[in-house]
C-alpha cells in the first residue's frame, strides 16, 4: 500500500508508517502534482501545509483514510471525506502543551520587549535599559482566552500559575473554575488576549476592527491558532497607532508571509514561524498518535475514535 505524505513528520512516525506500506513524500505542493499522487494511495498525511480538497479526494480511488498530524483540519476537505466515507484522523491531544508554553514565552517576550533588547545590546546598546521604560509583569493582570478547549485551558492553567485572573469567552466549552465573559467583555477587560480557536466559517476573520478597537491600549494580542481568525491590517494599524502595546504572532493569514509584511516592521511585535507545536515532545506525539491511527485503519483495525474528526464513519 502507498502512504503518501505532504510534508516531512517525525522519523519514529516514518518507521510505524513502514510497517504498513511504502511512504512516499511529495516534493511538489503543485495542487496538480498532489492530485496525480492520490489515485493510487491509501492513506495521506498532511502537517499544516499540505492541502486535501474535493479534487483531491475524488481522484483518490483506493483511499482509506487521511490525515493531520496536528489538532486542526482546516486544511483538510471533511464534509468531502465524509461523504466519502473516509476517516479523518488528528491528534487532538498532541499539540496542548507545546501551543500552550509558546502562548506564553510570546506573552513574555512581548511584554517584556525581549526582541528590541536583545538586538539593541547585540549592537552594543546596553544604556537601552535606561530609555526602553517599564515591562509588562504578568502577575496581577487579566488574561482573557478565547476558546477554552484543550490548549485554551493549559494556557488558563499556566496564566493562573503567573497569578493571573482568567477570564475567557467559547461558543462551546464552560469552565465554572474561570470567568466567562461576552466577546466585547472580553477584548476591553483583558491584559493579555491569547487566542485559542479553531479555526471554521465561525472564527476566520473574528479578531476583526471592531474587537481590537475595544481593547487596551496597555494590552497585548496572542494568536498561536490561525492567522486567518485576525484582520491583520486592523491589528497593524493599532500597533502602529499606539492603540495597542503589542502583539505575539505564531500563525499568519497567509504562510509564508510577503517579506515586505508591514507587520515586520514594528519592534513591539514578536513573530515566530508556526512553531508552537515543534518542541521535542509535542512534535513527535503529535506525528506518532496520528500515524498508530492511520496504521490500524490500513490494516483492518477500529481506530481510537478520540483520534477521528468524523467519528460517524467509523460507526457505521
Amino acid at each position: 500500500m502507498k502512504i503518501l505524505l505532504l510534508e516531512n513528520i517525525h522519523e519514529d512516525a516514518v518507521d510505524l508508517l513502514s510497517k504498513a506500506g511504502s511512504v512516499h513524500l511529495i516534493e511538489n505542493l503543485d495542487p496538480e502534482s498532489v492530485k496525480s499522487q492520490f489515485v493510487d494511495s491509501s492513506a495521506v498525511i498532511t502537517r499544516g501545509r499540505g492541502r486535501i480538497n474535493r479534487d483531491c479526494l475524488l481522484a483518490g480511488a483506493r483511499l482509506k483514510c487521511l490525515a493531520r498530524c496536528g489538532a486542526g483540519t482546516d486544511n483538510i476537505d471533511v464534509a468531502t471525506a465524509t461523504q466519502l466515507g473516509l476517516p479523518v484522523v488528528f491528534s487532538p491531544d498532541g499539540t496542548t502543551f507545546g501551543v500552550a508554553e509558546h502562548a506564553i514565552m510570546l506573552m513574555l517576550a512581548v511584554g517584556r520587549r525581549l526582541n528590541l533588547l536583545d538586538r539593541e545590546v547585540r549592537n552594543g546598546n546596553w544604556e537601552i535599559r535606561n530609555r526602553i521604560g517599564s515591562g509588562l509583569e504578568l502577575t496581577g493582570k487579566t488574561l482573557g482566552i478565547m476558546g477554552l478547549g484543550r490548549i485554551g485551558r493549559r494556557i488558563a492553567h499556566l496564566g493562573e500559575a503567573f497569578g493571573m485572573n482568567v477570564i475567557y469567552w467559547s461558543k462551546t466549552s464552560r469552565d465554572d473554575r474561570y470567568q466567562f465573559s461576552d466577546l466585547e467583555t472580553l477584548f476591553r477587560r483583558s491584559d493579555v488576549l491569547s487566542i485559542s480557536l479553531s479555526l471554521n466559517d465561525e472564527t476566520r476573520g473574528i479578531a476583526d476592527a471592531r474587537l481590537i478597537s475595544l481593547m487596551k491600549p496597555t494590552a497585548i494580542l496572542i494568536n498561536t491558532a490561525r492567522g486567518e481568525m485576525v484582520d491583520e491590517g486592523a491589528l497593524c494599524r493599532a500597533l502602529m497607532e499606539k492603540r495597542l502595546a503589542g502583539a505575539g504572532i505564531d500563525v499568519m493569514s497567509a504562510e509564508p508571509p510577503p517579506r515586505d509584511h508591514p507587520l515586520f516592521n514594528l519592534d513591539n511585535v514578536v513573530i515566530t514561524p508556526h512553531v508552537a507545536v515543534l518542541t521535542d515532545v509535542t512534535y513527535r506525539k503529535m506525528c506518532v498518535d496520528t500515524v498508530e491511527q492511520v496504521v490500524n485503519i490500513l490494516q483492518g483495525r477500529t481506530p481510537d475514535i478520540h483520534h477521528i474528526r468524523n467519528p460517524e464513519v467509523v460507526s457505521k
